[in-house]
């Protein structure tokens, strides 16, 4: 993989290796393509090159959580999460829930390459209306529910919305596995997340200047909870800020939180890659090389 098929694209260029391979816990390959045009067979041969060797690809809507599957079947670097976002689901009628619903309990029991529910759970930032917000609630406790049947890891988004968050999880139950997605949280509610087992993962925004509740919540979080995430097209890790994200990028925020916490940067990768093994119920693997799909 070389710059030039990245720069074609207006993308940041590729950055420095990492040390030893690690895995992107959250990204979304197929809107990535959609805002920069970079397909994504180049886009996970782009992040093979840099040493992010596995990605879980999130689905949050029916088509793309459908596409999800699709690629996760295809392509041993790939595990898939579907869902419908909170906010799709504040702005769906009865009758599309249900009928969404249907879809996206199937394929979170569909096979053994779709390992999450979410991303899920409440975002008020965009939803602000009491309807609205009442119905992520009821669709934030379907996918708990459906994670919790189908022994799939739940992967949160949340918005704006800790305490609420954490008030439906304690009501109906924490699943064994609980994915904080691109944490928002301070180092209280890390902590509060951490005594039921969650993961805290954090995205390209830890990097962030004005983010220092962040990084105070990144000292409290033991690195064997810790995961990395590009959240990709969003959110770009300094010194890209304001540019389209991908996978390949995910080296900067590593590098970053290792810094942070003073750990060798090899070692902190791996313990990376053992996280998401283990967050995301159990080890997914790479057999063709560069990041080639199949067909």
């Amino acid at each position: 993989m070389s710059d030039s098929v990245i720069e074609r694209h207006g993308l940041p260029p590729l950055p420095p290796a990492l040390p030893r391979p690690t895995t992107d816990a959250h990204t979304h390959l197929d809107s990535t393509q959609e805002y920069s045009g970079l397909r994504v067979a180049d886009n996970i041969a782009a992040a093979a090159a840099v040493g992010v060797r596995r990605i879980v690809q999130i689905g949050c809507d029916l088509a793309s959580a459908q596409w999800s599957v699709q690629l996760a079947s295809n392509c041993p670097q790939v595990v898939a999460s579907v869902a419908i976002h909170p906010n799709d689901s504040a702005r769906m009628t009865d009758r599309q829930a249900e009928q969404a619903w249907r879809v996206i309990d199937s394929l979170a029991a569909s096979g053994p390459h779709v390992r999450g529910v979410g991303e899920t759970g409440l975002d008020y930032y965009r939803t602000r209306d009491d309807d609205g917000i009442a119905r992520q609630k009821v669709t934030f406790a379907r996918h708990i529910a459906t994670a919790k049947s189908y022994n799939r890891t739940l992967v949160i988004h949340d918005r704006d919305a800790h305490d609420d968050i954490a008030q439906i999880l304690d009501s109906e139950g924490w699943p064994e596995r609980v994915v904080m997605h691109c944490f928002s949280g301070d180092a209280e509610f890390a902590r509060r997340c951490l005594d039921h087992g969650a993961w805290i993962s954090f995205a390209g925004n830890v990097t962030y200047k004005a983010n220092q509740s962040l990084r105070d919540a990144l000292a409290v979080v033991p690195h064997d909870r810790i995961l990395a995430e590009t959240d990709a097209p969003y959110l770009t890790a300094v010194p890209h800020r304001g540019k389209a994200n991908a996978p390949y990028l995910l080296p900067h925020t590593v590098r970053f939180i290792a810094e942070q916490l003073g750990a060798d940067l090899g070692e902190f990768c791996t313990q990376l890659d053992s996280n998401a093994t283990e967050a995301f119920g159990g080890p997914w693997g790479v057999s063709r090389p560069e990041g080639e799909p199949r067909g």
